[in-house]
């Protein structure tokens, strides 16, 4: 069978499965992964299942198997759907050809996302899909190309530096924002009262080294 005819097919079934039930606007795939997100959001990803996602996306329960083989597969689609919202705010962020006004903007932009989407976030950087588990094709690709941009963004804004010691610089300063976000998100060191200050003195490191460099 033809991949053409098996596409057509799987749109076929999830066409008839959302008869008379939620209407998801052609893109079932993508509703999908925003009411799993919901779920993981309210349950964790031990409470997840594909079972609960089509309860609540009211579809049947065999409609998001034709789209997640598996549960693992559906989380490597959440993580890989929170990259894509990464990637656009590198891009977004970072286009301003002045540090000064471009790093302020992701600073918070990123901390904001993580603790907003704090289950997501974890999934996203987690051992549970990196390290116990192997990573979709789809999730790797995207994570990866995710911190090019950052990096290559980075390196944008330095003049005269080794590609290596840019390459390092990018790692220390997003380590910087995932050090940070995590001890937002875990209640630790940082509360949200605290938040605004911290990422000024987190811009302020950054560009220090960035100045350091250029």
């Amino acid at each position: 069978m033809s991949k053409s005819t098996n596409t057509s097919k799987a749109q076929a079934i999830d066409k008839s499965s959302t008869t008379g039930k939620k209407y998801h606007h052609g893109d079932l795939r993508s509703s999908l992964i925003q009411e799993a997100k919901v779920l993981l959001a309210a349950d964790g990803v031990e409470g997840l299942s594909l079972r609960k996602l089509a309860d609540r996306a009211g579809v049947s329960r065999t409609a998001p198997y034709h789209h997640f083989k598996d549960k693992h597969a559906l989380l490597c689609a959440l993580a890989a759907e929170g990259f894509e919202k990464l990637n656009s705010f590198v891009n977004t962020e970072l286009a301003h050809n002045d540090p000064k006004v471009a790093l302020p903007k992701l600073v918070r932009t990123y901390l904001e996302f993580a603790y907003k989407e704090q289950e997501q976030y974890d999934l996203m950087f987690g051992r549970r899909l990196w390290k116990l588990a192997q990573p979709t094709e789809e999730l790797r690709n995207i994570a990866y190309a995710c911190f090019r941009n950052y990096a290559k963004r980075i390196t944008g804004f330095l003049t005269g530096t080794p590609d290596k010691e840019a390459l390092r610089l990018a790692q220390a300063s997003w380590g910087t924002l995932h050090g940070l976000s995590h001890l937002l998100i875990d209640g630790i060191y940082i509360d949200l009262a605290g938040m605004e200050e911290v990422s000024e003195i987190a811009v302020g490191i950054m560009l220090k080294s960035l100045q350091g460099k250029g």
